[in-house]
């Protein structure tokens, strides 16, 4: 009797290991490549920079103190919120709209797919080169276009009042692509029998976008809005080579005054109370999104 208990307890005893065997791997490269980065980063950031033969000394809430007085920092916050505000909005509302249109039967649906999605796949470094050519002083293809029009040449990139808005076109353009992949895909698992029966109801496309397939769209949204704001939160690439944060630090958003204060000032101490306030900011939006919108969100 006891044998035969015992049989099952072990089966289910080795399966277990082989699962937890099977998720060594993951485990592993999670926790050196995520959550100890994570944890060190933390106990850096209560620890002065080391320099040379000085080891690092333990200087507590100090560079958070630092932090909170730098105007620097706060300029980028002020720059990422309005960057993260234009984004945002704009590259979901652009992919929603691309994503309606190449759904429906089309001439060149195909081809429509694949220009929107092109942006996507191409290298940020790359991207910005191409967009640095579009608003060259002088002979940029806008300098052409808008002087074909009589208007006067502009610096678009060197002038603090349109700086920030360049760089939020080019961050729109290279993501609405790749969130209109989500809401494609989302799209096509609709049933098709809710657009037949809203024709028989007479409904206008609006009516039905509005009524049936925006609220169905939801877990989709959700997702999509999570990424755009990590998104925005993130970018260094497109700023790194089209303004460097110029000018007068017009373009500065808080992941590249991280780079430039941890490898350009070589003040990692600094760098790293950044990092621990990007990142709790982010953990904070996401879990507000995950547990708060999601009440909000319908499933099928």
């Amino acid at each position: 009797m006891s044998g035969s208990v015992s049989s099952p307890m072990a089966g289910a005893s080795q399966r277990s290991m082989h699962a937890w065997l099977l998720l060594l791997p993951a485990l592993v490269l999670l926790v050196t490549f995520t959550h100890w980065p994570t944890v060190a980063t933390l106990i850096d950031s209560f620890f002065s920079t080391p320099k040379g033969a000085r080891p690092a000394q333990w200087v507590g809430l100090e560079n958070y103190a630092v932090m909170a007085d730098d105007p620097v920092f706060w300029q980028a916050v002020r720059n990422n919120l309005w960057f993260a505000a234009a984004t945002i909005p704009a590259s979901i509302g652009l992919a929603l709209l691309m994503a309606v249109w190449v759904n429906e039967r089309i001439a060149g649906r195909t081809f429509l797919r694949m220009a929107y999605f092109t942006p996507t796949v191409l290298p940020m470094i790359a991207v910005a080169n191409i967009w640095l050519f579009f608003y060259t002083p002088q002979y940029g293809l806008l300098e052409q276009f808008t002087g074909a029009l009589g208007f006067a040449s502009h610096n678009w990139l060197g002038d603090p009042a349109t700086a920030l808005a360049c760089v939020t076109l080019v961050a729109v353009w290279k993501e609405a692509g790749f969130f209109m992949i989500f809401y494609l895909a989302a799209l096509q698992t609709l049933n098709p029998s809710l657009k037949e029966a809203a024709a028989i109801e007479g409904a206008s496309r609006w009516y039905f976008f509005r009524r049936v397939q925006w609220p169905l769209l939801m877990p989709t949204t959700l997702f999509v809005l999570i990424n755009a704001v990590i998104n925005a939160f993130r970018l260094v690439d497109h700023v790194f080579i089209l303004t460097r944060g110029g000018p007068d630090n017009a373009t500065t958003l808080l992941l590249y005054h991280l780079y430039e204060v941890g490898f350009k000032f070589w003040d990692t101490a600094y760098a790293a109370a950044i990092t621990v306030v990007l990142v709790a900011v982010l953990a904070g939006v996401a879990l507000f999104q995950f547990f708060v919108l999601d009440k909000k969100v319908h499933y099928q």
